[in-house]
């Protein structure tokens, strides 16, 4: 399952022309495990930012004076712009040099961050939050993409995605942990703060650990490309933002809709005749590639539909104070961290990435399945941990074997915008999740409310009731949804153990299509 560059081929004179890969002319880079730690702090930052500011929210609207209808830009600007500029910042990544984007990255997201922690109008905030998506579009690509280039040995592979995985799984538990914790005893102004001091060691860390070959800077940026396919991306996040305030009907909606479905189908059409595409479609025709792309956004959809729902539950419904409801998440973040550490990675180099995936799915979908019993008053012990426990070991098991195989055998000059699209199937499934189960849980505690409302004396118990039974129908769909995902996995995701096929052995071709199976 490695990723075999050019300049490790074999050929006499190559072994270390670069100084990148993680592989010197004397054999790998000894520092190469501190270099994964830099690269984890930085996904762990970029992921993490998605949810941190949640639990904090309802104070910095208080502080703001924002809207009720306005304060989901608060999270929308983030992932708007980072799921919508994806694509475009990893091919810079392959254009002008992984370590160069990483630092750039790491910078521009601690300047967004302070700009947004020190933020006195609700439009200083929103720009903030939309600029940091803009450098976590650069910073996220290129992080992926070194680790998978350091990283060249099928075992130590296994356990450096191990932990990326995990990170990838449980950063947006964590989020919810640390804003909890941040708003509670300082003020929600530091879950922007608290990125900088973190950025600053990932910069230093960055400059003295990590390598990586110099940039394709004789390739031109594909403009049309870039245009056509990050515009049809974010009129489609943007659509879904805006389906859970205004409906799926209405006129807005749907035109962003039409209008990103046009953009995109021309993006698709210009790629096989751009001199250089931004996402050349050999990385997108690959079976297992495909597979994993679907199966990630899948995934993600049902993920972030349970924490939005489990958040509202804990905080409004069982009254849980911000840090409580952050520290009941801890459970599902130990048991990603669990599955992709101490079960993913440990098999992932003796069986196929499905055999992994599916059970993962499957794994995932009953833990899910428990959340939807809740009632008014259920008990954290008993109904909701056994879930958390299970759903967490299941996404430790997907994101894993996901990443892994999404991005091995992957050409050098391709290896940033692979990375991009791994993460932009991450970044649109949490947004499309997030709107499609708010909206179907909203329309469905409505119906519930005006059915069993007789007695205005009871209305505050039947409201409640509504809330929790609309969070329940929202869960089901998202249980089918995982249930999706392993399907997929399962049909197209056919690749087999590292150790048994030859993309291990060999080096990946340079622009010709490269298989796992």
């Amino acid at each position: 399952m490695s990723v075999t560059q050019s300049g490790e081929s074999g050929e006499p004179g190559k072994s270390g022309e670069s100084g990148g890969s993680g592989t010197t002319a004397t054999g790998p880079d000894p520092r190469r495990w501190w270099g994964l730690v830099i690269i984890a702090l930085a996904q762990l930052m970029v992921v993490l930012d998605a949810t941190i500011v949640n639990i904090a929210l309802p104070s910095a609207q208080r502080d703001l004076g924002m809207s009720d209808g306005n304060r989901q830009w608060v999270i929308t600007a983030y992932t708007l712009a980072f799921g919508g500029l994806l694509l475009l910042g990893g091919r810079i990544a392959d254009l002008v040099g992984r370590k160069r984007t990483f630092i750039i990255g790491l910078i521009g997201f601690a300047g967004a961050s302070a700009l947004g922690g020190a933020a006195t109008t609700s439009g200083m905030l929103f720009g903030a939050r939309a600029l940091q998506g803009v450098f976590a579009a650069v910073l996220a690509p290129s992080a992926l993409s070194l680790l998978t280039t350091t990283f060249t040995d099928p075992k130590e592979r296994g356990k450096a995605f191990g932990i990326y995985g995990a990170l990838a799984g449980s950063g947006s538990a964590i989020g919810f942990i640390a804003g909890g914790l941040l708003t509670e005893y300082l003020n929600w102004r530091w879950c922007l703060y608290v990125n900088i001091p973190i950025a600053i060691i990932a910069v230093f860390g960055a400059l003295v650990l990590l390598h990586d070959r110099p940039g394709h800077s004789g390739a031109r940026l594909d403009v049309p490309g870039v245009l056509l396919g990050c515009g049809g991306l974010v009129a489609i996040v943007y659509g879904f933002s805006e389906a859970e305030p205004r409906g799926w009907t209405d006129s807005l909606v749907l035109g962003l809709f039409a209008a990103g479905v046009v953009l995109l189908t021309t993006f698709v059409w210009w790629q096989t005749r751009a001199p250089s595409p931004l996402l050349p479609l050999h990385i997108v025709k690959d079976r297992n590639r495909a597979g994993c792309f679907l199966t990630m956004g899948l995934a993600v959809i049902g993920m972030f539909g349970m924490f939005l729902f489990m958040t509202y539950y804990l905080q409004v419904i069982l009254d849980y104070s911000p840090v409580k409801t952050g520290l009941a998440f801890l459970p599902l973040t130990v048991a990603i961290i669990i599955g992709s550490t101490q079960i993913s990675a440990r098999l992932m180099h003796h069986v196929p990435p499905r055999t992994l995936m599916v059970p993962g799915a499957i794994l995932a979908a009953a833990g899910m399945s428990f959340f939807t019993r809740l009632t008014v008053n259920s008990d954290y012990t008993t109904e909701l941990l056994p879930g958390l426990i299970l759903m967490g070991l299941g996404m430790g098991l997907i994101f894993m074997p996901v990443f892994a195989t999404a991005t091995a055998g992957v050409a050098p000059q391709d290896s940033g915008v692979t990375s991009a699209t791994v993460n932009t199937a991450q970044q649109v499934g949490g947004s499309i999740g997030t709107a499609l189960l708010n909206t179907i849980a909203t329309t469905s505690s409505t119906a519930y409310i005006a059915a069993h409302l007789h007695n205005p004396a009871q209305k505050a118990l039947i409201t409640s009731k509504g809330i929790v039974h609309g969070y329940t129908v929202a869960i089901w769909w998202a249980v089918a949804v995982m249930l999706m995902a392993g399907l997929v996995a399962g049909l197209m995701v056919t690749a087999r153990a590292p150790k048994h096929g030859a993309t291990a052995q060999s080096p990946a071709p340079e622009s010709a299509s490269e298989s796992l199976t």
